[in-house]
C-alpha cells in the first residue's frame, strides 16, 4: 500500500464526499475515484459505500480509516525526527495543553534541568486535545496526556498523577452552594450545556452545547451564564473571579501521564521522563498514583 494511496483514502473517508476530498488534496475527482477503486481491488474489499448522494464508511473502512492515520503520523514523524537530528542542536520538544499540569511542569522542568546532562527543552502550548496527534506526527518528542481524554496506544506512558473532576460554574448559580455534585446533576442543568469539542477531522459531535476550540472561550462562556464545564480538580486553581467550582463524585478519574515514541532511544529524553516521575512524588495535585508495571522507560531498556 503506497502512502499517496492512504492520503487519498484518508481525505475521502474524512470528508465522506468525493468532490471535497479532491480539493482538499489539490488535484481532479475522477483520478482520486479511480485511486479508491484501485485500493480497494488491490485489499479485495469494499471501504466505501457510494451512492448518487451519499458516501458512508463500511467497517473496514473504519478500520483502514483508523489504522491509515496512523500510519501517515508515523511517516510525517520520522521526517519531521530525522531532519530535526541532522541540524545537530539538541533538544527536546515537550508539548502539553495550555493552562493544565502547570504546577507538575514547573516543577518537572525544573528538576530536569538539575540534570547534569540537561538539554534545551522547548515547551509547545497547544489547544484542546491536540498534544496526542503533536507527539505522534513528530512535532513533539514527548507529551504530557490525560487519559480518557487522550489515547496512549502504541506509546510508551509513565502515571504521574491521578485526580477527581469539577464542575465549572458562574459564580452565584444556586448548585454552587452544594459541597458536591454527581454526573446526573450536571448533565440536567437547565441552560447550561455542557460544551462540545472538536474531533480530529475539525468536526463537532451533536449536542445542545456550545463550539469550542480552547479553555479561553470556554471560561468566559460559563462566566455568562451560557455553559457549564467538568475539569480536572486541578483547574480550580486558575479560576477567575467570576467562576466557582463545585466536585463531581462519580465524574471519571484523570490520569496524567507522561509519554513519548516507544522506539526512543533518546538520554536526554531518559532523563526528562525521570525527572518527572521525581516532580510527579512532590507535586501538590490529589489522588498521587504511582506508574504501572505496563508502563515502560526508556532508560529501562537495553
Amino acid at each position: 500500500m503506497e502512502t499517496r494511496e492512504l492520503r487519498y483514502f484518508v481525505a475521502v473517508a474524512e470528508e465522506l464526499h468525493f468532490r471535497r476530498a479532491a480539493q482538499r488534496l489539490g488535484i481532479a475527482q475522477p483520478p482520486l475515484s479511480r485511486a479508491i477503486r484501485q485500493l480497494e481491488r488491490r485489499l479485495g474489499v469494499t471501504l466505501l459505500e457510494r451512492d448518487s448522494r451519499t458516501v458512508t464508511l463500511t467497517e473496514a473502512g473504519s478500520v483502514l480509516l483508523r489504522e491509515g492515520r496512523a500510519a501517515l503520523d508515523a511517516v510525517e514523524a520520522a521526517d519531521r525526527r530525522t531532519r530535526r537530528a541532522a541540524t545537530g542542536r539538541p533538544g527536546l520538544v515537550l508539548v502539553t495543553k495550555a493552562g493544565a499540569s502547570n504546577e507538575l511542569l514547573s516543577k518537572l522542568l525544573d528538576a530536569y534541568a538539575a540534570e547534569p546532562d540537561a538539554v534545551t527543552v522547548d515547551v509547545l502550548l497547544c489547544g484542546i486535545a491536540e498534544q496526542e496527534r503533536l507527539l505522534r506526527d513528530g512535532r513533539a518528542d514527548v507529551a504530557l496526556l490525560h487519559r480518557p481524554f487522550d489515547s496512549t496506544a502504541g506509546l510508551d506512558t509513565e502515571e504521574l498523577h491521578t485526580e477527581g473532576q469539577i464542575v465549572i460554574l458562574p459564580a452565584g448559580h444556586p448548585l454552587t452552594s452544594r459541597s458536591h455534585l454527581r454526573m446526573a446533576d450536571v448533565t440536567a442543568l437547565p441552560g447550561l450545556p455542557l460544551p462540545r469539542w472538536p474531533r480530529r477531522d475539525g468536526t463537532y459531535p451533536d449536542g445542545p452545547g456550545p463550539e469550542l476550540r480552547n479553555s479561553t472561550q470556554l471560561y468566559q462562556l460559563v462566566e455568562l451564564g451560557r455553559a457549564a464545564a467538568i475539569l480536572p480538580e486541578s483547574s480550580r486553581f486558575h479560576l477567575r473571579g467570576g467562576l466557582t467550582a463545585v466536585p463531581v463524585l462519580d465524574a471519571p478519574l484523570v490520569t496524567t501521564v507522561i509519554a513519548w515514541p516507544p522506539h526512543s532511544r533518546s538520554q536526554a529524553l531518559a532523563g526528562l521522563i525521570r525527572a518527572a516521575t521525581r516532580a510527579s512524588s512532590t507535586s501538590a495535585a490529589p489522588h498521587v498514583a504511582s506508574s504501572t508495571g505496563s508502563s515502560r522507560r526508556p532508560y529501562a531498556r537495553p
